[in-house]
């Protein structure tokens, strides 16, 4: 049962101080998990192309590079869904946009069996890309702005986490299927999956709060929802967040004045640089493992490994950025990033040394993946309501442009110089994480300070 809090007799309101200051309720909590139901589907679907493509490589004889093509576009559809979706989620409603870009993505998916060729599956995945970009960010902002400030890290890394609990089922899920069914039934599987949890979630899932309170007219909405949460609030309340600073035009402009320059410069080469790492890692390691011998099952399970240690680090990581700070956290993180990608550059990659392979992949992955899902966390934390979802949709449409080059990185390191170049790689770019990392002088401080 949802406790219920003194009355709110005040005329205006501070919503922001109303969530901030009451408990975490077990209806929050269901609104987090619904929320990030959306983002285990995007992270499913965003990693369906990897999982499947030394099945593609083979069924359709072509080589590695062939598809670059196809994953340079799903890359730059996130990228432009990314900005797009995050001034949507600012100006139109975070939970329209949110369930908008999962329709979207799920449909395109479901589409691609349809392809008989690279040039079809390219434009599919940019199409697609859109939308799976297009929901992190609304996603991010919805999940802080549910909860008290004090539990907004910890909430949203809750959310963003299912980036990587997704890729880890992918790679379950094509383990299992790409030896019994193909491709196409691998596709079908993940675009029907996210339809129907939009369709459950049309109901469930309100706008965000903090938003509602910019609205006069949906008023009568907030007023349900904070009696929901157990407030109780009168017929005639009006509303305002004064606890965060008004902005007066939703716009990527707003990002730059001076008091946000420093912060969105260097979130976004955070960004840049650690997700051009993350999907190096998530488009090659199927096509690594299947290239050094292992079979197509087992190469699948290697994007599991690789994925699913980000579930345990960035949850880990949340719960230190609470008592630590973000600082403090996310650049440890990064530093165990650089130090796995080189042990992995050094390392003989065969089935034979399976076990000691599988062990580094997860750790490297696990903490890659967990800087990438608590920088949503810091993201939202550096930047008010009114440009909250915008800041974080353009840091990581920024961010994307890392992903749209990592195809092109990763196979040429491949290439030219196999696992220890394409390794190294990875290590080099995380270290230039770290640097930008620390640069940011608005992070999240914790319990001890």
């Amino acid at each position: 049962m949802t406790p219920t809090h003194p009355a709110l007799d005040e005329r205006v309101i501070d919503v922001g101080a109303t969530l901030d200051n009451a408990p975490w309720t077990a209806y929050q909590k269901l609104l987090i998990a619904a929320t990030a139901s959306t983002i285990i589907f995007d992270g499913l679907d965003n990693q369906l192309l990897n999982a499947a493509l030394p099945t593609l490589m083979r069924e359709w004889n072509l080589p590695r590079p062939a598809f670059v093509p196809a994953q340079t576009a799903g890359m730059i559809g996130m990228m432009i869904g990314g900005a797009l979706g995050g001034v949507a989620g600012d100006r139109f409603g975070r939970r329209i946009a949110l369930l908008g870009s999962v329709v979207a993505f799920g449909l395109l998916t479901m589409l691609a069996p349809l392809a008989g060729g690279v040039g079809t599956l390219t434009v599919l995945r940019l199409l697609a890309g859109f939308g799976l970009g297009g929901a992190m960010p609304n996603a991010a902002a919805l999940s802080s702005e549910y909860v008290p400030k004090r539990k907004r890290p910890f909430a949203v890394t809750l959310t963003v986490v299912c980036i990587p609990l997704g890729g880890s089922l992918a790679g379950l899920i094509g383990g299992w299927v790409l030896p019994r069914f193909g491709w196409r039934a691998l596709f079908f599987v993940g675009g029907v999956l996210p339809l129907l949890l939009a369709a459950g979630l049309v109901k469930l899932l309100p706008e965000s709060p903090r938003f509602l309170a910019r609205l006069p007219e949906r008023w009568p909405q907030l007023r349900a929802q904070l009696r929901r949460l157990g407030h109780q609030v009168s017929d005639d309340a009006r509303f305002a967040d004064v606890t965060e600073q008004a902005v007066a035009k939703v716009s990527a402009r707003e990002l730059l004045v001076p008091a946000y320059r420093r912060d969105t410069l260097a979130l976004s080469a955070s960004y840049f640089c650690c997700l051009l790492a993350v999907y190096m890692g998530v488009t090659w390691v199927p096509s690594v493992l299947t290239g050094a011998g292992f079979d197509v099952g087992t190469a699948s399970y290697g994007l599991t490994a690789f994925n699913l240690g980000g579930v345990v680090g960035a949850i880990l990581g949340a719960v230190l950025i609470m008592r630590f700070g973000s600082r403090v956290t996310m650049l440890v993180m990064t530093a165990g990033v650089v130090l796995g990608a080189g042990v992995l550059a050094t390392m003989s990659i065969s089935p034979a040394g399976s076990v000691m392979v599988f062990a580094m992949l997860a750790w490297t992955g696990g903490l890659n993946n967990a800087v990438q899902t608590t920088m949503y966390a810091l993201a939202a934390h550096v930047y008010p309501t009114a440009v909250r979802a915008t800041g974080v949709g353009t840091a990581v449409a920024v961010g994307r442009i890392g992903g749209v080059l990592s195809p092109s990185f990763g196979s040429w390191a491949l290439e030219t110089g196999g696992s220890p170049r394409y390794f190294g790689l990875i290590s080099a770019t995380m270290a230039l994480t770290f640097v930008a990392l620390a640069s940011i002088r608005r992070h999240i401080p914790g319990r001890l300070r």
